[in-house]
């Protein structure tokens, strides 16, 4: 196999290839452009009939990093969620194809990479005012790792460039929530209000947006204290369609005395609303709905949220954080991390622990001190 460089413009090589086609035994051309020194186009040449020799070998192409966007995207699209695809197709075609999308798949290298990510902490904002998080850019990493993972798969590209490059550092978000006054206000503040048993699922039983939305009366059992979770609302747009929560599974929550007695009046009171417009209350009506019957969209609550929460002087926090306060109000109450993470519905104990380490200091001091007075407990019975 042979190959050499010829000078188009200062600067412009073309490396041409000389190819045997394996059936026929004629030989072919195979042209790639170069940008850069002559010395750096001998050893693009010399690359480039290594792959050759070694089977490695992608021949050029035309397809640009947006085109091939599009036809992955297409791909990827009975594999994840509409939620996760949405995401998925507004990081690759608003932030990662005004940075690389013209550039041709074949020839997309870590350097171009990784000034794409530079560009976009500084300056990627669409209207202009600054540059994108960390945590974002490095959503984009994963989106284009992923992307092109599957360029390779259909070899389409011989490696993919993102194992070279390496994402920004991302800052942990402070988290913020409610201790238990505030929250004692905030029940107080919202019970005469529509938000109150939304509020009241998410900072007493910690239930996902998606979750309170999806609550059906079939799932809450106020004779035995229990509440089950085997639903979540997603939304995307204007469509909302019903899915096993984030875990993948469901799970049973335990209602304290206040909360039944809370959702029972809620039971009574919209039975009372739905006989007004004819409808009977049943087992598959939603529990969280408007006056018809008809269930809220996530986006709805978090809305509502948002316009309730400024009539009141708590601190401005997401709906989602009402879930962090419940996490913390049950550990710094003494409560075992794992019986916090299953009643949290994540997938594993680390997660909870990871995410609420905050409040493990004081546990972690009473806990020794507990181990300290048993101790000293026994070496006293001893010494009698």
């Amino acid at each position: 196999m042979k190959g050499h460089i010829r000078e188009r413009s200062p600067g412009c090589w073309a490396i041409v290839l000389d190819v045997r086609d394996p059936e026929t035994g004629k030989r072919k051309r195979r042209w790639h452009s170069f940008r850069g020194t002559k010395r750096a186009a001998q050893i693009e040449c010399a690359r480039l009939i290594s792959e050759l020799q070694g089977g490695t070998y992608l021949e050029p192409s035309k397809t640009t990093v947006a085109q091939f966007f599009e036809r992955w995207l297409d791909h990827v699209r009975s594999q994840i969620s509409p939620k996760s695809h949405a995401r998925y197709s507004e990081l690759a075609r608003k932030n990662l194809v005004p940075l690389i999308g013209s550039i041709s798949l074949t020839k997309l290298r870590p350097a171009a990479i990784s000034s794409a990510y530079s560009k976009a902490l500084t300056e990627g904002r669409r209207n202009g005012s600054g540059g994108l998080s960390s945590q974002t850019v490095t959503h984009m990493h994963r989106v284009l790792k992923q992307a092109l993972g599957q360029a390779v798969k259909w070899e389409l590209l011989a490696r993919n460039p993102t194992d070279a490059v390496d994402p920004p550092k991302t800052d942990r978000r402070f988290m913020q929530t409610y201790d238990l006054d505030q929250t004692a206000e905030l029940l107080e503040a919202m019970r005469p209000r529509r938000m109150f048993i939304p509020i009241l699922l998410g900072v007493l039983c910690g239930m996902r947006r998606g979750e309170v939305a999806a609550l059906r009366w079939r799932s809450v059992d106020l004779t035995a204290g229990r509440l089950a979770v085997l639903e979540s609302a997603e939304q995307v747009g204007s469509n909302v369609r019903y899915k096993l929560p984030k875990s993948g599974k469901g799970r049973m929550l335990a209602l304290s005395a206040s909360v039944v007695e809370e959702l029972r009046t809620h039971r009574a009171r919209q039975a009372e609303e739905l006989l007004k417009v004819g409808i009977r209350l049943s087992d598959e009506t939603f529990v969280v709905a408007q006056a018809d019957g008809t269930p809220l969209q996530p986006d709805s609550i978090t809305q509502d949220w948002g316009r309730q929460l400024a009539d009141t002087s708590l601190p401005r926090i997401r709906f989602h954080d009402l879930r962090h306060a419940h996490a913390t109000h049950l550990l710094g109450s003494g409560v075992h991390p794992k019986v916090a993470s299953e009643r949290l519905g994540h997938s594993k104990i680390g997660i909870t622990l990871d995410l609420y380490s905050h409040v493990m200091p004081g546990m972690q001091e009473d806990a020794a001190q507990r181990v300290d007075e048993a101790l000293q407990a026994a070496i006293s019975r001893r010494s009698k």
